[in-house]
């Protein structure tokens, strides 16, 4: 595979926590467009393995390179600027403002760029419309539904036009049918708008449908 056809790559990822390894020399590559899963038993090592590979955690030993730019050999501003250009973050809990309204909550990420305001409006409407939310717009979070507040969550992390979105359980706090209407949401964005997802999941219907599964088993590749 060449380079060109890497969009991300982990190179011998090692990671411990007060003597405990928690990843274990895990290498592997993703596709641009690929929507790549990510399974394994609680206590895995899933949401350490992501936080490495988008930079969130720097690992012992090893190396992440998202399209070709190895992560170590950024400053934490340089990876920060790499995150808000080219990252998006989906998360179990939504982690959205409470004071905010959805339409603010999916603006946030544009504050510190200084986007002209009626700019990162219209970004953000057009967002939230696309993610079926036209009518919830001026709602608060404590307002919308568990499958309201992952949409809001989704259309935040695609407000910078991401090149790949890690999303981590963005089932895990919703029925099954919320959670496989934001399954299928994913989908289509990854479908219609080439965008790589890298997806945490214990959903098996999510795993199922995934172009590839990657399982983890006591911080190493099963």
């Amino acid at each position: 595979m060449s380079k060109k056809d890497v969009i991300l790559a982990a190179e011998n990822l090692t990671k411990q926590f007060e003597g405990l390894s928690v990843i274990n020399n895990i290498s592997f590559n993703c596709s641009p467009g690929e929507l790549l899963a990510i399974q394994g038993p609680s206590g895995s090592g899933k949401s350490t393995l992501l936080s490495l590979l988008s930079g969130l955690e720097r690992p012992d030993e090893g190396e992440v390179y998202l399209e070709e730019q190895p992560l170590s050999k950024l400053s934490e501003d340089e990876l920060a600027l790499l995150r808000r250009e080219k990252v998006g973050f989906v998360f179990q809990s939504f982690n959205l403002i409470p004071t905010l309204t959805a339409l603010e909550n999916v603006e946030f990420p544009l504050y510190p760029i200084k986007t002209a305001r009626r700019d990162s409006e219209t970004r953000a409407r057009n967002l939230l419309e696309m993610v079926g939310l036209k009518n919830r717009m001026y709602h608060l979070p404590s307002k919308l539904s568990g499958g309201e507040k992952q949409r809001v969550a989704i259309a935040r992390a695609l407000i910078n036009n991401p090149k790949i979105v890690f999303a981590d359980e963005p089932t895990g706090n919703l029925d099954s049918a919320s959670g496989n209407e934001i399954f299928q949401l994913i989908k289509r964005l990854n479908k219609d708008r080439k965008i790589t997802f890298i997806v945490i999941t214990h959903d098996e219907s999510i795993s199922s449908n995934a172009d590839r599964v990657i399982h983890l088993k006591d911080g190493r590749l099963d």
